[in-house]
């Protein structure tokens, strides 16, 4: 018997009715029998990231964070642009991740994102952004599970998208991003 890989989904919107945030609900809901996934949902109860701070005892939000990203196999994150980059929040988050020296760190985790984003650049720089700093924390990007998946804004119902290309845009996503992590 095989193990089910986890990915953790990690949003970086904090925007209730967030596209990006309904696109990863919908993997979890929509994640084939191989694959099990948990979204991240603690973001905006991480404090200001500050290297004085990062050493025990952590903050419990980063203690879960952490070890939510240590227990996962792989991660998926999605994330709007703001003003030509990534949203604080989302940035602060990452920050927390770069000074883990656990073994199951982000350190060589692979990792891929989704572009919602149904603008015709498409949230490139907060990507672009985005690839740099994993750069920095050594995390793996899966190449073939980046991608783009445009979402409408009236797509979202009641937290999900039920488009069914989208729908099955975003488990091949999950499959490929697995495939790619082994």
């Amino acid at each position: 018997m095989t193990d089910r890989a986890r990915v953790l989904l990690v949003s970086g919107s904090l925007r209730q009715n967030s596209t990006n945030t309904a696109l990863l609900r919908t993997a979890g809901t929509v994640a084939p029998p191989e694959i099990s996934t948990e979204l991240y949902e603690g973001m905006g109860e991480l404090p200001y990231f500050n290297p004085d701070f990062d050493q025990p005892p952590l903050h419990p939000g980063v203690a879960a964070l952490r070890a939510m990203i240590h227990a996962s196999d792989a991660i998926l994150f999605s994330t709007p642009e703001y003003a030509g980059g990534l949203p604080g929040a989302f940035k602060n988050l990452l920050d927390w991740t770069i000074g883990d020296d656990h073994g199951d760190s982000i350190y060589r985790k692979p990792v891929a994102w989704v572009n919602t984003s149904a603008a015709p650049d498409g949230a490139a720089d907060a990507h672009e952004s985005l690839r740099i700093i994993l750069g920095y924390a050594h995390a793996r990007v899966i190449e073939d599970a980046c991608t783009a998946i445009p979402v409408a804004r009236q797509a979202v119902h009641d937290g999900l998208l039920a488009d069914r290309t989208i729908r099955s845009s975003v488990i091949d996503t999950l499959r490929r991003l697995v495939a790619g992590s082994g």
